[in-house]
């Protein structure tokens, strides 16, 4: 009995401190609660925010994971593909470069290009080290790092962009440019970035136009930009449409968004009025942003404008934000269909040149590069289309191989004529080194595992060495038939023809398509998504990435 009593009594004093009426009679109890009340929500809140910040980490840390556990996979898968005979060929290469590179050190140091007959250098580009900058990346990718650093020294203390020199827009920002980018996003050393961002401030005046087309040419000390006298005031579709991976990658590393929006303001304009084959002449009035009736070509003066289309998609990780690109791409992969033509009775592939409503049978060696463009953008189709684009790739592949099997060099010529129920025919016959149809073996190769591509790479290669070697660098040819040589090494020949034969033979891995994209002159730059949260991880991930690591082109030549 007593104990229930004293039960009772317990159960009325509890009750008593959940009644409101109990804190309003004592104020100094009523604070107390109300305190520990808001210390307790506070309490909550804060472990809440903490787990919700707990799990962003551990989020990001699980990204770095696979990351790894990747990188494990592929080394493993390395070790297997990187074989006796892939490193042997890359060794060849990796002597090829150091012959070229030893040559301009020693005869044209500084400048532009190197002309290894007479044994002197040229300021073709007006004294800016385009072979010295174009070969940065090629240097540090191939592990020549002395060479590297002598380079390096020079672009820290000798390079100079203030000069009285009418620049071309397009092959300063591929070269140059895109050269020292690609050596920032390699080496992590900012003198790269610095100087890049000196030069794209020198060529953006060039956009200052009422349409925001680019003029073509500008004078680096005084900025005033025009067009070539030759094309009548028009600006050129792959110069004015090829800046946008350079462009926007500058804005991604300095945080200044002006570089990008000159270049996308491109895009913008030409979208306004893209036809429904997405096939754009080579001439724009930069006054109205129309097209004028002239030549469509994948060839010289068109070719690039195609391929960065693909790549700026690319290169913002193909999310929403640049999917617009990609639709662009894709409809002008149903002009270039509307383009090819099979000859009869061989079986080559080509692509075409179209004048008015008149398809020419003629294709450029400079359109090579499209089946490396087809190949990478297949895998962007559904089942059944991506397998008709990886098909005409390999055809066109093939096509681009013979320019080269088909002449008694074993070297292409310039461009190539198709005349009905005959073979293919050599057009200008000269070579200057191109590395257009070796970039699509790369690519190929790359993308599908087929070793027959890495075996068309080296003949190619064994046919450089054969009639291009010479004791003081490397030379074109004045004829691919008869063998004559040129004088001159072009900076794209150790930026893009050896470095793709160089990853040719290198494991899929190292650089690996998943993380870089390609400039039109072979300059690998990182590839940042524009999605808030892996930026944040492309930024958590940035300061490690160094210890990774252990129209392309010009459309003069020196014939005309």
């Amino acid at each position: 009995m007593g104990k229930k009593s004293s039960s009772s009594s317990l159960s009325l004093l509890e009750w008593q401190y959940i009644r409101p009426r109990y804190y309003l009679e004592r104020p100094d109890q009523l604070a107390f609660a109300v305190i520990f009340f808001v210390l307790l929500i506070w309490l909550v809140w804060d472990r809440q925010t903490l787990t919700h910040e707990h799990q962003m980490e551990v989020s990001i840390l699980k990204e770095e994971l696979t990351r790894l556990q990747k990188t494990l996979e592929d080394s493993k898968s390395n070790a297997i593909q990187d074989n006796p005979i892939n490193i042997h060929r890359r060794e060849k290469v990796r002597d090829a470069m150091l012959h070229a590179w030893t040559s301009y050190e020693k005869y044209a140091w500084g400048q532009d290009e190197l002309q290894p007959q007479t044994m002197n250098g040229v300021d073709s580009f007006g004294g800016l080290g385009a072979t010295l900058v174009d070969s940065l990346d090629t240097l540090f990718i191939m592990g020549l790092k002395d060479q590297f650093q002598r380079a390096r020294d020079w672009v820290a203390n000798s390079l100079n962009f203030n000069k009285d020199y009418e620049a071309s827009v397009f092959e300063t920002t591929i070269r140059v440019l895109g050269g020292l980018l690609s050596a920032y996003d390699l080496s992590g050393d900012k003198v790269f970035l610095e100087k890049a961002t000196n030069i794209a401030d020198k060529l953006l005046p060039a956009w200052n136009t009422p349409s925001g087309i680019p003029y073509n040419i500008i004078n680096l000390a005084y900025g005033n930009a025009h067009n070539p006298h030759w094309s009548r005031g028009d600006s050129i579709l792959a110069d004015s449409g090829s800046e946008q991976l350079e462009f926007i990658a500058l804005s991604q590393r300095t945080k200044d968004p002006k570089y990008q929006e000159k270049v996308e303001n491109v895009i913008k304009e030409l979208h306004k009025t893209f036809p429904a084959d997405g096939l754009l002449p080579i001439y724009i009035n930069p006054h109205t942003g129309t097209t004028s009736s002239s030549k469509i070509t994948f060839g010289a003066m068109g070719d690039s404008f195609y391929e960065y289309l693909l790549k700026a998609w690319m290169q913002g990780n193909k999310t929403e934000a640049v999917k617009h690109y990609r639709e662009m791409w894709e409809t002008s992969m149903k002009g270039l269909r509307s383009l090819i033509q099979r000859k009869k009775p061989s079986s080559f592939t080509y692509i075409s040149e179209k004048i008015g409503n008149s398809l020419s049978e003629k294709m450029d060696e400079l359109a090579c590069f499209a089946p490396g463009m087809l190949a990478l953008g297949s895998y962007g189709y559904g089942p059944g289309e991506a397998e008709i684009i990886l098909s005409l790739a390999e055809e066109l592949a093939w096509t681009c191989y013979n320019f080269y099997q088909t002449t008694p060099t074993k070297l292409a010529g310039e461009n190539y004529f198709f005349p009905a129920e005959q073979d293919m025919s050599v057009g200008t016959s000269w070579n200057i080194l191109r590395p257009e149809t070796v970039e699509s073996l790369f690519y190929l190769w790359r993308l599908t595992g087929n070793n027959t591509y890495q075996e068309w790479g080296w003949n190619i290669f064994q046919a450089f060495e054969t009639n291009s070697r010479i004791e003081t660098g490397y030379v074109g040819l004045k004829d691919v038939k008869t063998g004559v040589k040129d004088n001159m090494m072009q900076s794209f020949f150790l930026a893009e023809t050896l470095k793709y034969l160089y990853l040719l033979f290198s494991p899929p891995a190292f650089i690996s398509l998943e993380e870089w994209v390609f400039n039109t002159e072979a300059h690998p730059l990182k590839i940042v998504t524009r999605d808030a949260h892996e930026r944040r991880l492309a930024v958590y991930q940035e300061d490690k990435f160094a210890h990774h690591f252990g129209g392309r082109k010009e459309h003069r030549s020196d014939y005309n």
